[in-house]
């Protein structure tokens, strides 16, 4: 998709506007994979100039830190806050609200400080600019989608507008489910409980939220994290619907409403 590392910006005497963070899952998941591609669409589409770290590019920490691994995290934090202050980074901008989070609220303690953006918020900030259009007919009309809050965008954050001023823009018609914004349920997968197997209850999470989307009867979950897309999907794998309901980043919204 010719995007460019920072090495390779750096060396030709340039600098990108914002370095895109792509994140463990936006690295190497597949299902996650494809947001990546779709996000850097996006900002091909619009001309905002960016780069990837590539190689250079390390876990953010996040699950070492979550599952009580300190001395881990801390390792992985000082070896990307060394590159990204060694290229003078200022701006990221990352699909993974879990990466947001860290590098947001937790680098700067060890001496990271950078303007760090999800997304979400970056493309409703393209949209209000004009530079994303919403011209034509765009088949989203009548569209029931329903928006599952990620924790560490709505609690940990207090972002819940963005998200769905994206969605209003997309023509869609928004439903909520009963449990959400400030009241939003868990998928499941945080606190690096995506790395294990969950204790013995009467139901998974993700079953749970799940089944509170197909109650709004939404014909799309629309997400914002590749932990709650993984966890999503497979709640709708198990309630035996996925030939009714798809689960959907906001960026592959996007890139679908505008044909990219």
């Amino acid at each position: 998709m010719n995007v460019p590392t920072l090495a390779e910006m750096t060396a030709k005497g340039e600098s990108p506007e914002i370095v895109f963070w792509v994140g463990c899952a936006g690295s190497f998941d597949d299902r996650a994979k494809r947001v990546t591609k779709a996000f850097v669409k996006i900002l091909q589409a619009v001309g905002t100039k960016f780069a990837v770290l590539g190689p250079e590019e390390t876990c953010t920490g996040d699950p070492a830190r979550r599952a009580g691994n300190e001395f881990l995290f801390q390792m992985q934090a000082m070896s990307n806050i060394t590159v990204l202050n060694g290229y003078q980074v200022k701006k990221i901008v990352t699909t993974c609200p879990h990466c947001f989070n860290t590098l947001k609220n937790e680098y700067p303690e060890l001496g990271g400080t950078y303007e760090v953006i999800h997304h979400t918020t970056f493309i409703n900030e393209l949209i209000r600019e004009g530079k994303i259009k919403m011209t034509g007919t765009s088949g989203f009309q009548g569209r029931k989608i329903t928006y599952h809050d990620s924790c560490y965008l709505g609690r940990a954050n207090n972002i819940y507008e963005a998200p769905r001023e994206v969605l209003e823009a997309l023509d869609a018609d928004l439903v909520e489910m009963k449990r959400c914004k400030t009241n939003g349920l868990c998928c499941g997968a945080g606190g690096a409980q995506m790395f294990k197997e969950p204790e013995k209850g009467n139901k998974d999470i993700n079953i749970e939220r799940a089944e509170e989307a197909i109650n709004t009867g939404a014909s799309t979950i629309a997400v914002a994290c590749p932990f709650c897309m993984t966890m999503m999907s497979d709640g709708v794998k198990n309630k035996e619907k996925e030939g009714q309901i798809v689960v959907r980043d906001l960026a592959e919204l996007i890139v679908e409403r505008q044909g990219l």
